[in-house]
């Protein structure tokens, strides 16, 4: 289900979106920066501060993360069922490992939450659709590079 190309989309992403829904069926969207694709099921994320997520996909496991590149414009929403591994289980090593690579000593982790993904649909910004003719990957990223105020690196750098 998550392909190389969904993988190494999670490697381009500052931060995904995780979205969960509580007991009461009220939604919650949380930012989360320290994550990745675990394999070609599962998605990790780290909790390092979200409590209300960590409720809610004990009350309800059905979740939806997002993310995007912010340049090209493109990325990917992947639905799926999620678990909390607490960082007391013996199986947090396992999940976890990948994600103490990102955070390092900086940020403690609570605990994992391992989704396993049912579906993945490509997210693409509405100038692919709407001006197939003239919106580029290149268009795109010259673009928000303008509109972010940023330049790439030069190979020196």
């Amino acid at each position: 289900m998550l392909t190389a190309k969904i993988i190494e989309a999670t490697q381009r992403s500052v931060l995904c979106w995780l979205a969960t829904v509580d007991g009461g069926g009220q939604p919650n969207v949380s930012p989360k920066e320290i994550f990745t694709a675990f394999d070609e099921q599962h998605l990790v994320i780290a909790n390092i501060a979200s409590p209300d997520s960590a409720r809610n996909i004990h009350s309800n496991p059905a979740v939806c993360v997002s993310f995007i590149d912010v340049f090209s414009q493109k990325g990917y929403k992947v639905s799926g069922l999620a678990a909390d591994i607490p960082n007391t289980s013996s199986e947090f090593r396992h999940w976890a490992k990948p994600l103490e690579q990102i955070a390092g000593s900086r940020f403690p982790i609570r605990s994992v939450f391992v989704i396993k993904a049912t579906a993945v649909t490509p997210i693409l910004a509405p100038s692919y659709l709407l001006y197939p003719n003239e919106t580029t990957e290149q268009s795109q990223m010259k673009a928000a590079m303008c509109a972010y105020r940023v330049q790439p690196l030069s190979n020196g750098a």
